[in-house]
């Protein structure tokens, strides 16, 4: 079936010396991986390797077969230019990390509209903004609501966020906790956007802190979840 959609693409891997296997979330279809045979030789083909880098935005004809095999793509564009997501080195190193995160979160073979739309807007907003130090916390923070674990805030003015239930107790489990500093930090993530990201201050180590603790909720939610391996890059340019 031909198939034109939008697409994010989360990974590139290189394949023998002239091919890329794509992984991307398509806004028709959710998650697909592509073959791009002869793509890193081509020149004045319809696809360029350049397309391809991490979480480009993309409009694509593709041929989807729907078996669980690798899929084609016939025509790619890119459809959100960025100014500075490939050039500015902290930016960069936010989306190498992001892309990775979200390569290791998303397992749905299916459309997801609202995901594709919060990922459409949080890098349209990124992209045109200098990146507070915590963007990378407030979007895996939201990213959690659409992949269905986003903590229960019911009881938030509790001192203990339970990280493997999702919620919030006035009384210590021997599960994973947030507690203190990190519950202070953390629950002013909470329902903010991304514009009100200023009003949320953490030294270096604070923010390195609660990003682990955000990576192992994510792992303790998603089955066959990966530690992402940009992480150490990531704290390196944040300071």
């Amino acid at each position: 079936m031909q198939v034109t959609t939008k697409a994010i693409v989360l990974s590139s891997l290189k394949y023998g010396d002239t091919s890329l296997i794509v992984k991307a979330f398509t806004e028709s279809d959710g998650l697909k991986s592509y073959l791009l045979k002869g793509v890193l030789k081509s020149k004045r083909g319809k696809l360029k390797a350049a397309y391809f880098l991490p979480l480009m935005q993309l409009e694509i004809v593709a041929q989807h077969k729907n078996k669980g095999t690798l899929e084609t793509i016939k025509e790619a564009k890119v459809i959100a230019p960025y100014q500075t997501l490939h050039t500015d080195i902290v930016k960069n190193s936010l989306v190498l990390f992001l892309a990775e995160m979200l390569g290791n979160s998303i397992q749905e073979q299916e459309e997801d509209s609202g995901l594709y739309n919060y990922l459409e807007y949080a890098l349209h907003w990124l992209d045109f903004h200098n990146p507070p130090a915590n963007f990378h916390l407030l979007f895996l923070l939201n990213l959690s609501k659409y992949l269905g674990f986003y903590p229960d805030t019911s009881s938030a003015s509790s001192p203990y966020f339970d990280l493997l239930e999702g919620s919030f107790y006035s009384v210590p489990s021997l599960n994973p906790l947030l507690q203190g500093e990190e519950i202070f930090h953390f629950k002013k993530l909470l329902g903010i956007n991304f514009d009100a990201l200023n009003t949320v201050q953490m030294n270096k180590p604070q923010r390195q802190g609660l990003l682990k603790k955000l990576i192992l909720y994510f792992e303790l939610h998603l089955h066959g979840f990966r530690k992402p391996k940009s992480l150490a890059v990531l704290n390196a340019v944040f300071e």
